[in-house]
């Protein structure tokens, strides 16, 4: 998978790639990082990025042509993605979607916008919140190590992300590890049991009552089994 990252800032994004498992992926070749600078796209001696907006208002528009130079730039792509607050949002399924390409241009926007016949030029607009940030670094970012940990070898156990919040249209259940008491909080016994088909079964019913209390939302999209509804509706299920 290669990513083309487009950004005024490019020393903003590139100690993302320098570390932990992003850098692994990258020394073993399983993805590939261009991070590159728009302004390097400009066509005059200030090197200008963005001018006033037309009928007026505050702050300044990055310009079409020189995004569009960028973008045209980068070569030929499976995706050319705007990060924006107008996007969809960001979702488990586009990550797993976006995961299966092998070449996404992510262009950062900065200041009050970029021009929005910017827009014709890519292909999808992606937002990853209802807030508004000072650019689209941290979205291009968000993608990036969303989706390249789907990719076989970046991540050493592949099951783990099957098991993931959202992966199976559920809130994740709780993890515990050593000590098994700490200050008076104990693990619960049935994960030191060795019965593995009740800690299945615990697990689930955790994933269950924390997306029921937590994001109730998703349990109208999720795939639930009849077992599941039973436990649903069972009245000590909260408890």
């Amino acid at each position: 998978m290669k990513y083309t990252i487009l950004t005024l800032f490019p020393d903003l994004v590139r100690p993302w790639t320098e570390e932990s498992i992003v850098q692994k992926a990258i020394q073993k070749g399983l993805i590939e990082v261009d991070i590159r600078d728009i302004r390097a796209h400009t066509e005059d001696k200030h090197k200008t990025v963005d001018d006033t907006p037309y009928g007026g208002g505050a702050g300044m528009v990055m310009r079409v042509d020189v995004v569009v130079r960028a973008i045209e730039a980068a070569g030929p792509a499976d995706e050319v993605i705007l990060l924006t607050p107008a996007g969809r949002p960001l979702t488990q399924p586009l990550v797993e979607e976006l995961a299966g390409k092998s070449h996404l241009v992510l262009v950062c926007g900065r200041y009050e916008g970029i021009d929005a016949r910017v827009e014709h030029f890519v292909t999808r607009e992606i937002s990853i919140g209802d807030y508004v940030l000072m650019g689209g670094e941290l979205g291009a970012l968000v993608i990036l190590e969303a989706t390249a940990r789907l990719l076989p070898g970046v991540i050493k156990e592949a099951e783990s992300h099957r098991q993931d919040s959202f992966t199976t249209g559920l809130l994740d259940y709780p993890h515990y590890t050593r000590p098994p008491v700490f200050r008076g909080l104990a693990v619960p016994e049935i994960l030191t049991s060795g019965h593995h088909a009740k800690i299945a079964e615990w697990r689930r019913k955790q994933a269950l009552k924390r997306t029921k209390a937590r994001r109730p939302d998703l349990l109208e999209r999720a795939e639930l089994t009849p077992r599941d509804l039973v436990w649903l509706e069972e009245s000590d299920f909260d408890n």
